[in-house]
Formats: structure tokens, sequence, C-alpha cells
């Protein structure tokens, strides 16, 4: 296929999907952003900006918008999934009449669904009927605010079907933006999923007033406890220590842009969840994951004691200090 001729539908004109749509835009892909709100698809189309996310980046030409499902899907090589990871199912259960036979979906949702346990591949694959060969995972170090900006960034893109990969891989490489591919989408998921949970526990504990040291120690501990999940769920270990392992959790960890961080540092200010949620005007999807991700944990038989701490003090069932003690106070063992 001429990568200048593809063409990729967004779903929906949120940060994230923005950002991706300008990429690959910029990678010579045309581009239709599905927009839930009228005027946001008017905004694109118009002014070639959106107004609701990123008021002061012009978007190329080649990016427009609808409000129509039907009319964004129509001929798309790509579909470019970017909503919260809780209403996939609802969402993509509308639009899958219109995905076309040969459509890949390329999901950039990090969280796992409450109830089902389900990763966003498994639940794209269960409603739309597709392979697994059909769905990418594009997963990485990428805050949004800063590669909208085109500052340079990378991303791992996995599929089962290397082709596949290797498609969406030419579909979103530019100057700025770096995708290498990989077959571990589960591992991909996983390490997206779990690292907005050590996202919040690092920034309870900055809210808190902890310094570099005690969150470094998070980090690392962090991706230690995502590592033990993965590896019960049959990923390669390399992919935890990549751009959707490491990579992913020291972005998410490190940044004020980050919105689990930011939720985390409220909380460990002493706001309570409902000020925390309202101070947060996007979702926050390690609130929303965590409690499945700790029901994978139990179901694979895996220790995840910083997401537990983070969840019990999320549900108010310990205090603040005493979530500090709990995080700091495990038995000192051999580190491997």
């Amino acid at each position: 296929m001429n990568q200048h001729h593809a063409r990729t539908a967004v779903f929906s004109a949120g940060s994230w999907g923005t950002a991706m749509g300008k990429v690959m835009a910029d990678a010579g892909t045309s581009v239709i952003m599905h927009a839930r709100r009228g005027e946001i698809a008017d905004a694109i189309n118009t002014q070639h900006r959106n107004p609701g996310y990123f008021p002061d980046i012009e978007l190329p030409h080649t990016v427009r918008a609808t409000t129509d499902p039907a009319a964004a899907l129509d001929g798309a090589d790509f579909l470019v999934l970017s909503i919260p990871a809780q209403s996939l199912r609802a969402s993509l259960t509308a639009w899958a009449p219109h995905i076309g036979p040969d459509t890949v979906i390329v999901s950039l949702m990090k969280g796992i669904e409450t109830g089902s346990g389900l990763r966003a591949s498994q639940i794209i694959t269960e409603v739309t009927g597709l392979p697994a060969e059909r769905v990418a995972v594009l997963s990485g170090p990428n805050l949004a605010r800063e590669i909208i900006a085109g500052q340079p960034a990378a991303a791992a893109i996995a599929c089962p079907d290397e082709a596949a990969a290797h498609r969406v891989q030419r579909a979103c490489l530019t100057s700025y933006f770096r995708p290498y591919t990989s077959a571990d989408a589960v591992g991909c998921e996983l390490g997206g999923a779990v690292k907005n949970v050590i996202a919040l526990a690092v920034g309870i504990a900055s809210g808190m007033g902890m310094g570099h040291n005690s969150q470094a120690m998070l980090i690392t501990r962090g991706l230690a406890e995502t590592s033990r999940l993965a590896t019960a769920m049959g990923t390669h270990p390399a992919t935890l220590a990549g751009l959707a392992g490491l990579g992913d959790l020291v972005a998410t960890c490190s940044s004020p842009l980050s919105r689990n961080r930011t939720f985390g540092t409220n909380i460990g200010k002493g706001l309570t969840m409902a000020e925390a949620t309202a101070a947060t005007c996007q979702t926050t999807e390690g609130v929303k994951s965590i409690e499945a991700i700790l029901a994978l944990a139990s179901n694979h038989d895996v220790e995840m004691p910083i997401t537990k701490v983070v969840s019990d003090l999320l549900h108010e069932k310990v205090t603040l200090d005493q979530a500090a003690a709990a995080l700091m106070q495990r038995p000192p063992k051999l580190e491997h």
C-alpha cells in the first residue's frame, strides 16, 4: 500500500487521539477524526485546531473531523482507538458495523476493563469478531502535549501479525516520532495499564513531600511487580524493559503532564477522592483499572504490594501515613 494514500480514522478527538492524528498526518497519511461534539469537529475543519485540548497547536490541513462514525470509518485502512478503557465495549459495539473488512485497528488505550479483566485488544476482538492479527497496540513514553509540539518520542507497536505491525509503523513514522515493532501485545498492554497505578503511587509520595530517592524506589519496585504479573501472563521479559514498559513508566511517573501522577499528588497532599477527581479534567486510567489489575494478580497468584496499598488508600481503608508506612515496611529480602 502506498502510505500517502492510506486513510486513518481516529476515535476520538481527545488529547492523545489528536496528537496521534497529527503524527499520522505528518507521516503522510490522510486522517479523519471522530469528535463527539460538533463544535470540536467544526473547529478542526475550519480553524485546524482542537480547542478542547490544544487550542495553541495548528493541525495539518490533511486532518479533518466529523461527528458521524460511519463517515469517519468509510474506506479507513487504520482505525486508531483512543477512548477511556471502561467505555470501549459500549462505544465499539456501536461503531463495529462500520468497520471495513481490511481495516487494521490500532489501540492507544492503557487500561484493564473492570469486571472482565480484559485488555483493550481482547475487547476489540471480542466485540468486532476480528482476528488478533488485525489488532495492533501502540504504547510507550508518549505524553500527548510533548508529541503534538513535535518533541522527539518513540513507541512500540505490537501485533501478532508482523506485516500489520510494519504497516502501522510506516503510517506513523516521522522525523520526531519513531515507532518500533513488537510481537508482544500482552506485555505492551500490561506495561501501559500498570504504570498508571505506579504513577499514582509516585504522585502520592511526591504529594506527601517524599524526594527523588523514594520516588525512584517506587518506580523500580513498581516495574518489578509489573514484570511479575506480565511474566505470569506469558509475556516476553524484554518487553517490560523496553519502551512500553520502563519507558512509559518513567515518563508517566516523572512528568507533571501525567494525569495519573497529578491525581496521586493531589491525594498525597490530602485531597479526598472527590476533590482529586474534580481537579483532574481527563480520565485517570490508573484509578479506573486498579481493581481489575489486582484481580488479574490474584488470579495469577502474583503479589503486587504497591498496587494493593494504592487501592486501599483510594478506598480509604488506610490513611496516608499508614499507606506510606506500608510501602516502606515491606519485609527485607533478596532483590530479585
